[in-house]
């Protein structure tokens, strides 16, 4: 198993990409702590790991509440005298343009998508870079490389993470610590449903699809999971300050 013995933080990992990422640490040796402010989605997420073998804890708390985030990263530290693995995962989508997005929406996504991200790893690194090694993840979006039609809270964000994970890299690869960056396209999970409301349904978001993603359709949630655990294993050890595209070839056209 490529992550055995290692302890791992995934923020917003009690569903959808988050909870696949989760598992697929888990499957691969890695103790998990399940982060999200869901607690009932952060015990699911543990029972599926430990009902298929693994070992995983949860940790529920708002990312973007500084102490909270302070606190349990803390408790997890001590608990385990290491942090091997921080997937910043937990994020927000608000739809709207310039004038339609809520000034607190734009706020909200700051604070969720690129503030908590921030927090969650200034708190690690000095774990990591004491240790000589780690992994940092966060997830951006194939927004954060793309326009986004009328999403500009998230579109800005999700570029704010890419240009943040390559300063985190290039500042701390002396230390043996690695940042990547995830840029996901178009994936089947309850994420989207902002973007699909503001399209006009679900036949509205399935036309737009196969028209602007080569290989024509949604990405399960487990064609994420994989390139997740490549990112954060030594598979890609040689690998930091990049952004891994999965996108089903939207960026292409």
């Amino acid at each position: 198993m490529i992550l055995e013995n290692r302890v791992a933080i995934v923020t917003g990992a009690g569903s959808g990409i988050g909870r696949a990422g989760a598992s697929i640490m888990a499957r691969e040796g890695a103790h998990v702590v399940v982060a999200d402010i869901n607690v009932m989605n952060a015990d699911e997420t543990v029972r599926e790991i430990v009902a298929s073998g693994g070992s995983a804890e949860p940790l529920v708390l708002d990312v973007t509440d500084d102490r909270a985030l302070e606190d349990g990263i803390a408790a997890i530290a001590a608990r385990h005298g290491r942090i091997d693995i921080l997937h910043n995962h937990a994020g927000a989508q608000v739809a709207g343009d310039l004038e339609q997005v809520a000034v607190a929406g734009f706020d909200k996504s700051w604070a969720l998508n690129v503030r908590a991200h921030f927090m969650a790893a200034r708190l690690v690194m000095p774990l990591m870079t004491r240790a000589g090694k780690g992994v940092i993840l966060n997830t951006s979006s194939s927004s954060g490389v793309l326009y986004d039609r009328e999403m500009i809270a998230y579109t800005t964000t999700k570029h704010a993470v890419i240009a943040m994970t390559r300063q985190m890299a290039g500042d701390y690869a002396k230390f043996g610590v690695r940042v990547n960056a995830l840029c996901p396209g178009w994936v089947d999970t309850p994420f989207n449903e902002p973007f699909i409301a503001q399209m006009g349904g679900r036949d509205a978001i399935e036309s737009y699809i196969a028209d602007k993603v080569p290989l024509g359709r949604w990405a399960d949630v487990s064609e994420i999971a994989e390139p997740i655990l490549f990112l954060v294993s030594d598979r890609s050890s040689y690998m930091t300050g990049q952004i891994l595209v999965v996108d089903g070839g939207e960026t292409v056209v």
